[in-house]
């Protein structure tokens, strides 16, 4: 099953079990989706359950984060989280603040999900990265998934949590096929890591899409000599440090790899808390690889130096483990 097909079959599995359910944004009915993840969604649940809004941000984001004080559990699609900027004011300044300005009367059960990140050609002004923006904020849960089953996982455990939760895709791994469960109960627990190559000489930790240049990375070393532990955290917030703290333990060297900007990053909260738990266990400092420190090209040879690759990510390895 391919990746757009995963998110589908969970918000169409949830919506089946739950009637509170629903999804809005641009294009998500008539259109099936931009990018066609709500494909069949209008015919089987109708157009009071997905609902087709004008391009206009702030306006139905805000909508739906009234619908879920008032006990709805909306789906809010962006289609490509670069747009969210336009409604920053209800998603970061009232969605995730609601249940404790209200003193408990008001929660805001709600997902917010779309594309993330470069990898297009989209030019800079659709090719945010905005892990790194909105991780920031207390009172939100974000889930970054790598591969079908878990984007099918994380989407469902998404819609069932009562508080508001950022579902960040990419528009890379859409087309992605793989094994995906079948169940109404087959959820991903937030804060659980994966270890998705075992390994002795050093962590390689990171999420989303730079997982899969993790893996390339991984056996291009191994060939070397050189034994990569992949960890794919899954969620940034709850963050699994717990997971990474147990692999330097063992590998001794750590590498974080991050589609985002390197200023304040969810790489820099990783590689200070493993520094600040793991210092005794280091043979090296946390080496990290993140997209460069400018704005994203559009050129195709250029967007692909600008982010994170697999060349970079050996390159930080051998220097971690005295091997460069």
């Amino acid at each position: 099953m391919e990746f757009r097909d995963a998110i589908r079959d969970a918000m169409s599995e949830e919506m089946r079990r739950d009637a509170r359910v629903m999804l809005i944004g641009e294009e998500v009915a008539e259109y099936n989706g931009a990018y066609k993840v709500s494909r069949g969604m209008l015919d089987e649940f109708g157009a009071r359950r997905v609902i087709d809004t004008p391009i206009s941000e702030s306006g139905f984001a805000g909508m739906a984060i009234g619908a879920a004080m008032m006990g709805l559990r909306p789906v809010v699609e962006f289609m490509s989280w670069s747009f969210s900027l336009v409604a920053a004011d209800p998603i970061l300044n009232n969605a995730p603040k609601m249940l404790f300005m209200s003193g408990g009367q008001f929660g805001c059960p709600i997902v917010f999900r779309g594309n993330d990140g470069a990898g297009g050609q989209l030019g800079s002004t659709h090719s945010w990265c905005v892990e790194g923006l909105f991780s920031n904020v207390p009172g939100i849960k974000m889930a970054i998934p790598a591969t079908p089953d878990d984007a099918k996982g994380l989407m469902k455990t998404a819609i069932r949590d009562d508080d508001p939760v950022f579902f960040l895709e990419s528009e890379r791994l859409l087309g992605l096929k793989g094994e995906v469960p079948v169940g109404e109960d087959v959820l991903v627990k937030f804060g659980e890591a994966r270890v998705r190559r075992a390994g002795a000489d050093c962590t390689i930790a990171s999420w989303g899409r730079p997982v899969h240049f993790c893996l390339e990375a991984a056996e291009a070393l191994a060939k070397e000599g050189i034994s990569c532990e992949v960890i794919d955290l899954r969620t940034i917030r709850p963050l699994d440090i717990g997971a990474i703290v147990r692999s330097v333990k063992k590998t001794s060297n750590l590498v974080v790899v991050d589609q985002s900007w390197s200023f304040g990053s969810p790489g820099s909260e990783v590689a200070a808390q493993i520094h600040q738990r793991c210092f005794d266990d280091l043979d090296n400092h946390v080496h990290r690889v993140h997209t460069e420190d400018v704005p994203a090209p559009y050129a195709f040879n250029l967007e692909q130096e600008y982010l994170p690759n697999a060349r970079k990510i050996c390159e930080a390895v051998r220097s971690a483990t005295y091997n460069a």
